[in-house]
């Protein structure tokens, strides 16, 4: 199940960005998409899903603006991971 929601793109934004609505609306989600993971508000799965891509297309995604689905407080904590693969 989705919910819709409308949103209102000024048409001087669309004629500036030359490119199809769909293409924008996408874009959309997906930049929100990475702004819950960053602000771990959503999952790394619902964030793939938002953004309507699987998630190695979403972490490799992710990677284009330098953010890493890893993260470690401390290299202590790095140290155990890495011990408990």
């Amino acid at each position: 199940m989705s919910v819709s929601a409308k949103i209102n793109i000024p048409e001087s934004i669309v004629l500036s960005l030359r490119e199809p609505v769909d293409t924008i609306g996408l874009e959309m989600k997906r930049a929100l998409s990475v702004r819950y993971y960053t602000e771990e508000r959503l999952s790394l799965g619902q964030c793939a899903e938002l953004a309507e891509m699987s998630e190695k297309s979403f972490i490799n995604y992710l990677s284009k603006f330098g953010i890493s689905i890893f993260s470690f407080n401390s290299e202590d904590e790095f140290a155990e991971d890495i011990a408990n693969a």
